[in-house]
Formats: structure tokens, sequence, C-alpha cells
């Protein structure tokens, strides 16, 4: 399904072919897009940048945590980044640990601060972690640390946000209401409450230091339940005893925090996240690190068996892996003992450790490769697991930069690492297999102008590599440094729109929404060009006729709405504001853009014949999730009949798998239609347009995308790209129906809110 006009450029005349270079328009992989954030308050914390599967950033501030979506909107006539803010604001009140009785507590902190030993009485006033409030020093205000949570999380399938502030308040957030973020639980609170019933005593850990008046017990107390950062788990299955006696699998994902003490807190969540409800336990593990400083998962695949473990640095230098008991989660094995990365308490602080999956060419096999900040050095270790046991490989890479690594980010896909220093330098890391271990080929990524000599503070990299986003501030000019600062996330390429559309025409992913990084690049190129790559189409041309794949499809279609907003004209005023008259307000979207009507034209029937294609398909798996769970198709609200005659009113539409189903199910139906009807009027609602429903009174009722129901409430929700709606579930609706609505868009792969 080929359309020649695409070739064309908006004027007309013939498109000359592209130049086969490694770069385009003339500029190399890393180019700055725009839009620049710039943040209302200074950045703060350990690693201030995150970046989620779900294509949301999180930076972290003296107020609050800023929040951007990446959006590859296609209704958008910018060439810029398509960018949706929100932010979570910092408490206003000061969290306080519980460590007993307040009476108690109350007394012990008055004798303390009344002390006549000025090295006790003082101490205790400036320890802004025993004595947040009434201390020597204001309070700690800000953002400590955020980290995001594996897909499928929470309600909608998506990310789950841990927050740690500088007072010690740890929590979890969720958007389930799209760009509104709400606090789901306070794991600070329920742990010290956890403690308060343990007598703050747990198995395995240091012993009580007297009764609560004394200063090292309220110490310890307080150093039990301070949490230094947190990391969540891969989503993994649990088994649930059902009432009928029988087991089901739940997914459940796993949050561990540490600790001040070297403590570790793991916690099990039930899996879609809803609040306090979906904590199913928290354990205790004692690490035995001294100054504990950073935390990581390990997470090993090797013969078919899925090991864990947890990493913790220590700001000593020490390195090493604890075993963490899994029996309650399905498929996951632990080690039986500590395993020690690097033992030597050389003073360089471990700040950052990220733990990647590789496959060793050598060996065959998986292997596992740990990399920490230490300074301005990376210390590596490569994990394998051979027929002796064990191997671990270690060193350090040095000469990287001229000082200490503030910030570390890995690329999910490839092993690449980047890290940056204040200095405004990047360097890029691509580990090299060797048969003895591994080595580290370097270069200093090019940052392009506005960004390069910019004071860096952290970065990140997007799920498949395609953007690194930094946060910057103005660097020394002239040899002075600025009077005020302000502080900007920038976001740069790592690869060519070229490289991008390769990746997504071999991806295993098949989901548009995961990929929106590299879509975006796709978007990007055909927003400038006016056209789809003559290459790029011929290659899905064949690839969809081959195949037949819906997710080479619904690229397709993506790519051709891009084409047609590329040939729109723009509108002369923002398209939220009221036009003065009728006339201007009428001619801002017309014209093409340049591009003739009869090319206009055929890409919107390539557009509407591929949503068609591709409604047609889901309509068969609902069809055939119909004929499985029903008996009768009475028992179901799904417009069987109506979906069935749809199908087969196409005389153009030739699938013999459809039309054996639809026999099957007409069998099953035996003659009788059940029709829905209007909730206005009991009239009946004809199947006659995929999109929505009229009754013979005029009526109109938009269709669920992905039961193709009529949404007959005043609710109902939308997809992420505003290309369909659905119909919210019902509690009189079966479990399949359930999974059904729980299904991303059709046209777009964006989840549904």
């Amino acid at each position: 399904m080929a359309a020649s006009s695409t070739d064309c450029a908006a004027d007309g005349a013939e498109a000359e072919p592209e130049p086969d270079t490694g770069s385009w328009m003339g500029l190399g992989p890393v180019v700055r897009r725009e839009p620049a954030v710039k943040l209302l308050s200074p950045v703060c914390g350990l690693e201030p940048l995150s970046w989620s599967e779900d294509h949301r950033i999180s930076a972290c501030s003296t107020n609050s945590i800023s929040l951007m979506e990446i959006v590859c909107d296609v209704r958008s006539y910018s060439q810029d980044l398509v960018i949706h803010r929100t932010s979570i604001p910092v408490p206003e009140d000061t969290c306080v640990l519980q460590v007993g009785p307040e009476a108690a507590v109350l007394e012990a902190k008055e004798k303390l601060a009344s002390s006549k030993d000025p090295a006790q009485s003082q101490a205790f006033m400036l320890d802004r972690l025993m004595n947040p409030n009434t201390g020597s020093l204001p309070p700690l205000r800000g953002v400590k640390y955020s980290s995001w949570s594996p897909l499928g999380c929470d309600q909608n399938g998506r990310c789950l946000l841990a927050t740690l502030t500088l007072d010690g308040r740890l929590s979890v957030h969720s958007s389930t209401q799209r760009l509104r973020w709400t606090a789901m639980v306070d794991l600070t609170q329920l742990y010290g409450q956890m403690l308060a019933e343990k007598g703050y005593s747990l198995p395995g850990a240091e012993p009580p230091a007297g009764p609560l008046g004394a200063e090292a017990e309220l110490q310890r107390r307080h150093r039990m339940q301070a949490p230094v950062r947190m990391e969540w788990s891969s989503v993994c299955a649990t088994q649930q005893l059902q009432d009928n006696n029988e087991c089901r699998d739940v997914g459940a994902v796993l949050l561990a925090a540490l600790m001040e003490n070297g403590d570790l807190a793991v916690w099990h969540f039930r899996l879609p996240f809803l609040g306090r409800d979906s904590v199913a336990s928290c354990s205790a593990i004692r690490s035995g690190v001294p100054q504990p400083s950073v935390l990581a998962w390990w997470e090993y695949e090797h013969g078919g068996r899925r090991m864990s473990g947890l990493i913790v640095g220590s700001a000593l230098g020490p390195v090493k892996i604890l075993p963490v008991n899994l029996k309650a989660v399905k498929g996951y094995f632990t080690l039986r003992q500590p395993v020690v990365l690097w033992q030597e308490a050389d003073q360089l602080p471990v700040h950052n450790i990220k733990c990647i999956s590789l496959f060793h060419p050598h060996q065959k096999c998986n292997c596992s490769l740990v990399v920490a900040a230490r300074g301005s050095y990376l210390f590596w270790c490569l994990l394998l697991i051979s027929k002796a046991g064990l191997n671990v490989h270690n060193s350090h890479v040095t000469g990287l930069h001229t000082t200490p690594i503030v910030s570390m980010a890995a690329a999910r896909q490839g092993g690449s690492i980047f890290t940056c220093s204040t200095d405004g330098v990047v360097k890029k890391l691509t580990p090299v297999f060797t048969d003895a271990a591994v080595t580290f080929r370097q270069e200093e990524v090019p940052l392009p102008e506005g960004v390069a000599g910019s004071r860096l503070h952290g970065l990140t990299v997007s799920p498949n590599g395609a953007y690194l986003a930094l946060v910057t501030t103005e660097g020394i000019r002239n040899w002075q440094h600025p009077i005020a600062r302000s502080y900007q996330v920038q976001f740069v390429t790592l690869k060519t729109p070229d490289e991008a559309a390769a990746e997504l025409m071999e991806s295993s992913v098949q989901n548009l929404f995961r990929q929106a990084d590299l879509l975006d690049l796709v978007r990007w190129r055909i927003l400038r060009h006016k056209r789809i790559p003559p290459a790029l189409q011929d290659e899905l041309d064949e690839k969809v006729h081959a195949s037949g794949c819906a997710f080479l499809w619904r690229f397709k279609l993506f790519l051709y709405r891009v084409l047609y907003q590329s040939l729109q004209k723009a509108p002369a005023e923002a398209r939220w504001r009221p036009a003065l008259n009728t006339t201007k307000g009428a001619g801002s979207r017309g014209g093409g853009g340049g591009a003739s009507e009869e090319q206009v034209g055929e890409i919107m029937a390539w557009i509407e014949a591929m949503e068609s294609h591709l409604t047609r398909e889901h309509m068969k798996r609902v069809l055939g999730e119909v004929y499985l769970h029903t008996w009768i198709t009475e028992n179901t609200s799904i417009p069987t009949r109506g979906v069935c005659d749809f199908l087969t009113s196409d005389p153009t539409y030739e699938d013999r798998a459809a039309r054996v189903l639809i026999g099957h199910i007409f069998k099953k139906m035996n003659k009788q239609t059940f029709p829905e009807y209007c909730s206005l009027c009991r009239e009946v609602l004809p199947f006659t347009d995929r999109r929505h429903a009229v009754c013979s009174n005029g009526h109109m009722w938009l269709r669920c995308v992905l039961s193709y129901q009529a949404c007959q409430t005043l609710s109902y929700r939308r997809c992420v790209l505003l290309d369909s709606i659905a119909r919210h579930p019902v509690p009189e609706d079966p479990e399949w129906i359930k999974r059904i609505l729980q299904g991303p868009c059709t046209f777009c792969d964006s989840p549904i809110f």
C-alpha cells in the first residue's frame, strides 16, 4: 500500500532523492531540541534528573518535583518537542520521625537541649535528623531523590514515582488522572508504626543502646528509619490464594529503601498499586555497610533462572551485593551469602550505581555489569556465572573527568554509560568485551551551542537512547560567576532520525508508546521535510505486505498522520484563543501549506483506510473473546451482532478467519440480535459507524474504541494522544471485559485515562 504523492515536496514538484550520509541536514547525531524547560527553583539532592519508561522526567528542586512528559503529538504543527508539565509540591510540614511515646521523646529532647555539656547540647541542636524543627538550623526543605517504577504498576499500566524529601519523608505518588498527582502512601510513617510495634528492635539488627532518654538510643532510633535512597525492582509475580483454594499469579513490585544505619527495608506491593491496601509486607535486612550512600537492584538471569540482590555502596568506598529473600516471589532466586565487589575503605564515596544486563559474546551467556561513580573515577565489576561458580572481575576507569562525577546514567539498550561533571563535560563509555573481562571505549559527547560551556548538575537518558536530558545553569563568563543563576532542563539528540526509524522497523517491543522517544525523531524529520523518507516508506510497505503486523500498520498510520499535519497551514493565533472574526478563524487552517488538494485528499484516504484496517483487526480480537467467554451472547454487553454485521458489510474485506468466526458466533446467537438501546428514548442504536451510534431520534453516543459499546455516560476515558475514547469498567462487567477495557489505544498504543 504505497502512495506516490508522499514522495513529492509540498509545492507539488518532484522531490530530489536524499543523500545517503551518516548525518542529517549537515548535523551530527547530537542536536539541541527546543524548548528548554526552565525550572522555578534551584535543583537539589542526589541525581536530580530521572527518566521513566513511560517518557516522563522528574527534576528535583528545593520547592517541588517538576515533572515533564514527552508527548509524540500527531496534531502539533511545531517541530519542537511537545512537553506536558506538572509538579508535586514539597509538603509544608516537616517530617518528624516516630521514635517512641510523644511525651517521653519530648522530655528526652529537652534534657539533651538543656545539657550543661556544650558538646552534647550543641551536637543535638545542630542535628537536623533528631531535631528538625526547633534546632539552631532552619528545617531542610527540598527533594533529595526520586525513583520511577517499571511500567505496569499503577491502575493505568504506567509508572509510579517514589520521592524522598530532604527531611526524610519517603512516599509513593501516582497520576491516575493524567496530569494530576496523588500521594498514595507515606512509607516513612508506615515504617515507623511497624518499628514501634516491634519495640524498635529488629531481628539481627543492632541492640538498643539503653533507655529512650539516652542520646545514643535516641540517635539509633532515628538512624534506623531515616532513608538515604530507594530503588524499584522489576515487575515480578506472586501467588495468591483464592476463596476456592486455588492459586493465581498476581503482579508485584518491590521497593527497597536504604536507611542511615545500613538497614534495608524491602516493601512488597501488589499490582496495580492502589494505596496503603496494596502494601503486602515489609521486611528488614541488615547490610552491615558503614555510612551507606547508594543503593541499586541486582537482577541477573542465567539458565532460565532469575537471581536478585541489592547492591549497597558506602561513603567510605566499599561496595557489596546482599542476598534478598524472595520466597513469595515466583521464579526468583537469591545469593547464599553477600558478595563483596570492592572492599577497600579508600575514602572515595560511592555516588551512584547502575546495573546493566548484557550478553557476553565470548562466553555465549548473559552477564551483569555493575558500574559505580566513585569521585572522579568509574568503578566497574563484571559478574559472570560459569560452571565454577560466580566469577567477579573489577577495576577502575581513570582519567574521565578532572572534577568528581556529579551524575551518571545508563542506556537500557546497548549498555552505554554517560557521565558528567560540573565543568560541563559529558563522557560516553561503551563496554567492549575481551576474553578476560571488559574494556570501555571512551568518547566525549560534543554538546551543541547553547549547552556547551554550561555548568551541569545532572543528566538522564531516554528509555530507548534517543535523547539526553541535562540540568544546566550559567557557567563562568569572563572569569566571573553570574549574579543570579537560572536552572534549565535541556534536551539533545543522541541518534539521527534514520537510526531511530531503523530501530523502530526492527523493534521487538511492538508498541509505539513505549518507543515514543524514537518516534519523535521520525516525526521531527517528516515535519521538517514535509514528506516520508522514500527508503523508509518502501521498506515499511514491503514488511506490512509480507507480515501484516499490527504494529507496523500503526507505525505507518503514524507516519501518514504526521505527513498530513506537516502539509497543513499552521494557525495564525493560538488555538485556545477565540477568533476575532469568523473569516480569519476559518481560514487559519486552510490551504494545506502549499500542498495540492489532491495530495491532501489522497493522504486522508490512506489514513482512513489504515484506521479501518486496524479497527477490523481489533474487532476480530473482541469477537474472539466473546466467543470464548460466553455460552450465549446475551450474557455480554458487547454489541456482537452489530460488530459482525459491520465486518461483513464491506464487500472488499476478505478475511476467511473472520468469516469463520462470525459463522460460529451466529450459530451461538440462534437468530437473536440483542441490540443496544438509547438510554434517553429507548430506541435501537444501530451499528453503522465505528466511531459513534445515532438513534432514530437523533441522540448520538460515541463508541468505545476497545469494546465498541456506546458510551452512554457523562464521563469516559481518552487516550494520551486524544485518538479515541473508551468507557469506564463497571462492577457488573465480567473479568474478560474488564481486561479488554485495560488495553491501550488501537491506533497509537497510548494508555487510556
